[in-house]
């Protein structure tokens, strides 16, 4: 594995069905994840996107192939061990920010860290714990909210709260899922700045799944999938916001002229 490399895809398979009813999902992917990296992937519906997220989430067993974090390859871990290595090694962010709502935004965040139950002293770890939320909050402009519960707040602050949630394990990856999905244009831009600093200032890696042009920019490489394959790659480099949504909209175009959406 390159030493960057710490999540490598290959030659990933996912088939649904038995027997002459069979639908393969994903198809042969390969492709890699550095530490630091900001990656979208695209695809029209049923292009097997939210199926690769689910497998690279360890929710989803694949039918063959391999993905390795850190050399460690998850398709030989128990339920158990995937279950751990969840909570250890990965953070979520979802289209409807999943927090509960019989806690604070505080509580919300933390509930990660007390899941995992660390090994430390409770004193260590609740210090900790608040040391984490303190910085993250006030990273993501939501000090002022923690005392709140999630139906006091706006969208785009429960957002901003499921991200510190996300970054509180100090996970190696961030999944998102649609994660503007739900907001109008305002917060998705807020959310997505957000987004931007967690990548750039906290030094999260994340990978989003989205359906949206103006989210996709955000990335600096695309994989677009089409019929379970990654049909192209799209890097950024140094090319400014409109180009690159232009470059964007002309790669969907050529997958076939479909406006790309959710599956």
């Amino acid at each position: 594995m390159t030493k960057n490399h710490f999540i490598e895809v290959k030659n990933l398979v996912k088939h649904y069905g038995t027997g002459n009813i069979q639908v393969t999902a994903v198809d042969n992917v390969s492709f890699h994840v550095d530490k630091g990296s900001f990656i979208g992937i695209m695809g029209a519906s049923g292009s097997g996107k939210t199926t690769l997220l689910n497998i690279l989430s360890a929710i989803d067993r694949m039918s063959d192939g391999q993905v390795l974090y850190d050399s460690t390859d998850i398709s030989e871990m128990t339920e158990d061990e995937l279950s751990d290595f969840r909570q250890s090694n990965l953070g979520f962010i979802f289209q409807d920010y999943n927090l509960l709502d019989t806690l604070n935004i505080e509580e919300n965040i933390m509930l990660p860290l007390i899941l995992c139950r660390q090994k430390s002293s409770k004193r260590h770890l609740k210090e900790e714990t608040e040391r984490r939320v303190k910085h993250l909050s006030e990273t993501l402009h939501i000090g002022d909210i923690l005392n709140k519960f999630p139906y006091e707040v706006s969208g785009g602050q429960k957002q901003r709260a499921a991200c510190a949630r996300a970054l509180i394990n100090n996970p190696k990856l961030i999944l998102a899922d649609e994660p503007t999905g739900a907001l109008d244009s305002n917060s998705s831009a807020m959310l997505l700045h957000t987004l931007q600093t967690m990548n750039q200032k906290l030094g999260a890696t994340i990978l989003m799944v989205t359906h949206d042009v103006f989210s996709a920019c955000y990335c600096e490489k695309i994989l677009f999938l089409s019929d379970g394959k990654i049909y192209a790659e799209l890097k950024r480099g140094n090319a400014g916001k409109r180009d690159y949504l232009n470059r964007i909209l002309d790669m969907q175009s050529e997958i076939g002229g479909q406006t790309i959406y959710d599956e």
